[in-house]
């Protein structure tokens, strides 16, 4: 399989060496978290010469042996050489029982410097204040954003590559596939055991088909404001008997698992935050394709999700604007900067151009606004707005 370099997450492990912090590599599963893992052990074979990479793969048989907290304890010391700095790395960490207490005692020592990846069932980034002791340094591995889908495959036409990624989302496992159908097959699988292995297993969840239904409303619904008690009514009237408790519950954990993300509500005029209707997005727009076929798309919707995940993939913190009853899809903060954006699919017609742009011209701040759309140009200025074709912001890895 070809590897493409994740620079992007490769860097921010370099950068935490030095820090004595546990890093714990989260995301999606089969997001490239093994992989990326690999890609830091060979940083440090060719960079430090000093080092003693302590390397367990709970996936190979060989460290079969040590799947309980005291085998994996007696190994790492046994392996601790007091001359060198050491790099204990574990990969899968959930397959050794009791693995906390392990990881705990080795952090204590003070003689490890430790990176671990694992299950999301047993790494929720709200769970590691009280696996581990000691503070945690979070490494979020997304799906490959277009930039690395063009350099993976060596695409030439921008537009043409765009048009395949639409179709075929970010999760690389699928690549590997020749055929659409066998493509999304995969994707569906990847959906289906995180449910099961990532939710089900975790929370011991009885009504199975409720999680199930929930999640197909979710899908068919990115990008719409939801709330747990409207969800809930739809869901009981469609036969799916439940209230907005459970559905709250079930939500939240499909977007501690990477599933979906959510994001909030923010009133630009009041500058702060609503604690009404949610949007939720897909980990990768790809997934609605594998659930639900692609009849009848809605590429606004589905250029939204792209956007949306590629904004937190730069991370930027990502809501949902409001002003005066209109609604601006994205508005982008990371530390002092902030973004207004409307993502559209076509903005050749008058109307919709007007429509776009209004929302974002009622704002009278002078952070920067922008449209990105289809439009198969390069950027442009309408009225103080940069307007932006959504192939060309996607390779741009700072927005301008």
């Amino acid at each position: 399989m070809k590897v493409l370099e994740r620079k992007q997450f490769l860097q921010k492990l370099i950068n935490s060496i030095n820090t004595p912090d546990i890093k714990v590599i989260t995301g999606i599963r089969r997001s490239g978290k093994s992989k990326l893992l690999e890609m830091f052990i060979e940083y440090l074979k060719n960079n430090i010469p000093n080092a003693n990479i302590i390397h367990i793969n709970y996936n190979l048989f060989q460290f079969s042996t040590l799947k309980n907290a005291a085998a994996l304890n007696e190994y790492v010391e046994n392996m601790y050489s007091p001359e060198k700095e050491n790099f204990l790395l574990i990969d899968e960490v959930q397959l050794c029982k009791d693995f906390e207490q392990a990881i705990n005692s080795f952090h204590a020592s003070e003689k490890y410097r430790i990176y671990i990846t694992g299950s999301n069932a047993f790494l929720l980034s709200n769970d590691l204040a009280t696996l581990f002791t000691g503070r945690t340094f979070s490494v979020e591995v997304f799906p490959f954003s277009f930039k690395e889908f063009v350099s993976y495959f060596e695409c030439q036409d921008l537009q043409q590559a765009f048009d395949r990624f639409a179709m075929e989302g970010g999760m690389s496992g699928s690549y590997l596939y020749e055929s659409i159908d066998d493509k999304y097959n995969y994707l569906n699988e990847v959906f289906e055991t995180l449910i099961v292995r990532d939710i089900q297993q975790k929370y011991k969840i009885k009504n199975v088909s409720l999680l199930d239904t929930l999640n197909d409303f979710l899908v068919d619904n990115i990008s719409s404001e939801v709330s747990a008690r409207s969800v809930a009514n739809t869901l009981t009237s469609k036969g799916s008997k439940t209230d907005d408790k459970t559905v709250s519950s079930y939500i939240k954990y499909l977007c501690a698992s990477y599933a979906f993300y959510k994001i909030r509500r923010y009133d630009i005029k009041g500058k702060k935050y609503l604690a009404s209707q949610d949007k939720y997005y897909l980990a990768d727009h790809s997934f609605k394709y594998a659930k639900h076929g692609t009849k009848n798309l809605d590429y606004g919707k589905i250029y939204e999700n792209l956007v949306c995940i590629e904004l937190l993939r730069r991370g930027y913190e990502v809501y949902t604007g409001v002003l005066y009853q209109k609604e601006i899809d994205f508005v982008a903060i990371k530390r002092d900067e902030k973004i207004y954006i409307q993502v559209s699919d076509d903005i050749s017609r008058p109307e919709t151009m007007e429509r776009e742009t209004a929302p974002l011209l009622s704002i009278k701040d002078a952070y920067p606004k922008m449209i990105i759309a289809r439009t198969k140009h390069s950027q442009y200025q309408y009225e103080g707005i940069a307007v932006w074709d959504i192939a060309e912001w996607l390779m741009n890895v700072a927005e301008k």
